[in-house]
């Protein structure tokens, strides 16, 4: 099976099984997913979500986040950590968007790179949640289970981005990545996946030498 059928494959089953799966950052505007996606670095997207119920109220928009005193900030996110370099960058970002995009959020990837604190993850994610585009967001879990299946043979998560560019529909590259969040949490998890609950399994290269070893 070439790792385009596959991708077919997994679509079918993702289909079915996470028909309503979507982002799981929650937010009303760009600049609010902008800002969440920084806070959710190394940081679960339940805790961001905690956090920022009462953050975007106390900031409701990026002038308030551009003139936010720093060690505030740094207070309000304590608890999704590395909150000194996210608060930096999300004043930094805020102050950016008013004075060089008009205070509106970019929808090119080369100019979201721009914004401190803006790598390509949330970029991508920005680009296909926000803006509708082709956009693969490569995440902890798009990294893990897309190597195990076979899709890439890549660590890097640029290249990884890049191999799936090749072989994902465009229409349905962000749908994609959304899907893998959901089968890692449920399934696919972590040091424990649930091998004989997947139905990818068979396609799966890590998956299909487990039911080989287990076989009764």
């Amino acid at each position: 099976m070439t790792k385009k059928e596959k991708v077919l494959f997994i679509k079918e089953y993702f289909d079915k099984k996470y028909k309503d799966a979507e982002c799981t950052l929650e937010y009303k505007t760009p600049a609010e997913l902008m800002i969440a996606t920084i806070l959710a670095a190394q940081c679960t997207d339940a805790r961001v979500n905690i956090v920022t119920k009462d953050l975007f109220k106390k900031y409701p928009d990026i002038y308030a986040f551009a003139n936010a005193d720093l060690k505030t900030l740094e207070h309000d996110i304590h608890s999704t950590g590395f909150y000194h370099n996210k608060a930096k960058n999300i004043i930094s970002a805020c102050k950016m968007l008013i004075n060089d995009f008009g205070g509106i959020v970019p929808d090119t990837m080369e100019e979201l790179l721009k914004l401190p604190g803006v790598g390509r993850k949330t970029a991508n994610l920005l680009l296909g949640d926000v803006f509708l585009k082709p956009a693969i967001v490569v995440d902890t879990h798009a990294k893990r289970i897309t190597k195990l299946i076979g899709l890439t043979n890549n660590t890097d998560p640029t290249k990884i981005e890049m191999d799936l560019k090749k072989i994902v529909p465009p229409e349905y590259s962000s749908q994609f990545c959304h899907c893998l969040v959901y089968h890692g949490r449920e399934i696919c998890i972590a040091n424990r996946p649930k091998c004989r609950e997947c139905g990818l399994v068979e396609i799966c290269r890590y998956g299909g030498s487990f039911e080989r070893k287990n076989k009764t």
